[in-house]
C-alpha cells in the first residue's frame, strides 16, 4: 500500500499558486490516486499569503497537512518558505523560488525584509533554490513561473509518468498551452 504523500504550495496572491495546485490535483486524480486538496486564500487579492495543500495516495482521509507532515514544500516567494517551514517533515524537500515580494509592513517601513532567509532555510532542510521567474521570462512570460514550479514538484515527487501535457492543454487557454508545457519541462529540468 502506498503511503500518503503531502505537498504544500505557498506563495503570495497573484503568483498562480492555486492554478498550480489545481493542475497537480487533476493530474494525480487522472493517474488514479485518491487526492484531497485544501486551499487558503487569506488576503490573496491584496498580496497576502496563499497556501494549497495537496495530499495523495491509495487512501487519503484528510486534506490538511499537519505540522511536520509535508513531504515537499514549494514556495513561490522566499519569505513564505520560512513562514511555512514548520510544516515540512524531517527529511522533506523544499523548493524555493528566489523571488521577493515585500509585504505591506516592509513597503511602509514598519518592518525589514530579512536578508538571511536562504541560509536559514538551508540550515533547517534540504533546499533547492531556483529562479523560476527568470526561467519563465526566458521562455517568454513571467506569468508561467507557477508552472515552472509545478514542474519541480512533478520531478521531485517522481510523477513524470502522468500525462502533464494533456492536463495542461485541457486546463489553460489554448493560446498559452505551448508556453505552459515548456514551462513544466523547464521546471522539471531545474531540480
Amino acid at each position: 500500500m502506498m503511503s500518503v504523500k503531502s505537498v504544500l504550495l505557498v506563495g503570495v496572491g497573484g503568483q498562480g499558486t492555486i492554478l498550480a495546485s489545481k493542475l497537480l490535483t487533476l493530474g494525480l486524480l487522472e493517474a488514479g490516486y485518491d487526492v484531497k486538496m485544501s486551499e487558503i486564500h487569506g488576503m490573496s487579492q491584496r498580496g497576502g499569503s496563499v497556501s494549497s495543500q495537496v495530499r495523495y495516495g491509495e487512501s487519503v482521509c484528510s486534506p490538511v497537512i499537519e505540522l511536520g507532515g509535508a513531504d515537499m514544500l514549494v514556495s513561490f516567494e522566499l519569505m513564505e518558505a520560512l513562514r511555512w517551514l514548520e510544516y515540512l517533515k524531517p527529511g522533506g524537500k523544499v523548493v524555493v523560488n528566489d523571488f521577493k515580494i515585500p509585504s505591506m509592513p516592509v513597503i511602509t517601513g514598519a518592518a525589514v525584509y530579512p536578508d538571511d532567509i536562504l541560509p536559514t532555510l538551508k540550515k533547517a532542510a534540504d533546499v533547492t533554490c531556483i529562479d523560476a521567474a527568470g526561467i519563465a521570462e526566458e521562455l517568454g512570460s513571467a506569468r508561467v513561473m507557477n508552472i515552472v514550479l509545478l514542474g519541480t514538484i512533478v520531478k521531485a515527487m517522481g510523477l513524470e509518468h502522468i500525462d502533464w501535457e494533456r492536463i495542461i492543454r485541457g486546463n489553460v487557454k489554448p493560446a498559452f498551452a505551448d508556453l505552459n508545457v515548456k514551462a513544466l519541462a523547464a521546471g522539471m529540468a531545474a531540480v
